[in-house]
């Protein structure tokens, strides 16, 4: 088994809502409420669920890009929230992101010889006399050739600005990769291309992949382990075999029913969930997903279910429903 190289441990991100003349805090956002997982070394674990339910935030909690409220983040068996700010710089080298926008993630008045110059002289990983060598050596990595490389962020494509910010990512030589959204951008042709060169260098560098994505053919193609969450919470997790052949929550079901079948001879239930996604301001008590579940019951309004592997699940397959096993069995009809 890999070594583990990221564990959190519920972490909580809220925001504040300020109000009144005296601009005072009268609620939260509560983006993230108490999210634990782990990532091993050389392993891609994807995220996925709805917009708003706080996977892009957990990825920039981690990152401490928003300071989270509570939690734990261990990096590599060091605890990321009691380092200052000085020995967060030093550490973030070993942890970079990739974000969704190719162009905005960008400085528009620096070359691609300037973007990439400036995080190696930031993180002190390469010395002044090779950076040139390692900036053509990190163009012909990410498929870019030499001859672009005094082009600025506009004169690129999309998919080419999306491998401008890999190779940035790569130029301080990290450990884990958090992509946030990293091809939902780019054309469905590009996407291949970026998603095939990321696993690539996951090969050659052993690199650790965080992968955040709305895209569940995508997340398919690219993950070792799948979590899925909902509303701030994590309601399932298993490796990428078992959650897109047996899912078991009724909230990962649903998702999974509404990926596209290129196969127009294949019959599959699509499964419509009632209601719209509540608010995070005011989440609902108990199980959250109980306001738009067709299993819910007055236990789930009230109690809120731990994440948990059932006896015939198999090891590892997490999920975090009062009921899974009669559902599965039959046992429990949806009443609505």
């Amino acid at each position: 088994m890999p070594k583990e190289l990221l564990k959190v441990t519920n972490l909580k991100q809220h925001f504040p809502i300020k109000g009144g003349f005296l601009g005072r805090t009268i609620n939260h956002v509560k983006a993230v409420d108490g999210v634990s997982f782990t990532i091993h070394e050389g392993e891609t674990v994807s995220i996925v669920g709805e917009s708003g339910c706080g996977k892009s935030t957990t990825g920039r909690a981690i990152l401490r890009l928003d300071e989270p409220t509570g939690g734990e983040v261990k990096f590599d068996g060091k605890n990321l929230l009691s380092f200052s700010k000085r020995e967060m710089r030093q550490n973030r080298k070993d942890m970079q992101v990739i974000f969704q926008d190719p162009y905005a993630s960008l400085n528009p008045r620096q070359t691609v010889r300037q973007i990439l110059n400036e995080a190696m002289e930031i993180q002190k990983v390469v010395p002044k006399k090779d950076r040139n060598d390692r900036i053509l050596e990190l163009m012909e990595t990410v498929g870019l050739g030499a001859h672009q490389i005094d082009r600025f962020p506009h004169e690129f494509s999309g998919g080419q600005r999306q491998r401008v910010g890999i190779a940035r990512a790569l130029s301080v030589n990290p450990q884990l990769i958090i992509c946030d959204e990293a091809v939902s951008a780019l054309d469905v042709s590009i996407q291949a291309q970026v998603i095939n060169l990321l696993k690539k260098l996951q090969r050659e560098l052993n690199l650790t992949y965080l992968f955040i994505s709305h895209d569940l053919g995508v997340v398919r193609h690219i993950s070792d382990r799948v979590i899925v969450m909902y509303l701030g919470k994590i309601v399932e997790i298993a490796d990428k075999k078992s959650l897109f052949t047996n899912p078991q929550h009724p909230y990962t079901k649903s998702l999974l029913s509404a990926i596209p079948n290129t196969d127009p001879d294949a019959k599959r239930e699509r499964i419509i969930l009632s209601g719209d996604v509540p608010s995070p301001i005011d989440p609902p008590t108990g199980c959250r997903f109980h306001t738009r579940c067709p299993f819910a019951t007055e236990k789930c309004v009230t109690d809120v279910p731990e994440l948990r592997n059932e006896d015939y699940m198999k090891e590892g397959h997490q999920t975090a429903c009062h009921y899974i096993e009669e559902i599965e069995s039959g046992l429990m009809q949806p009443t609505r």
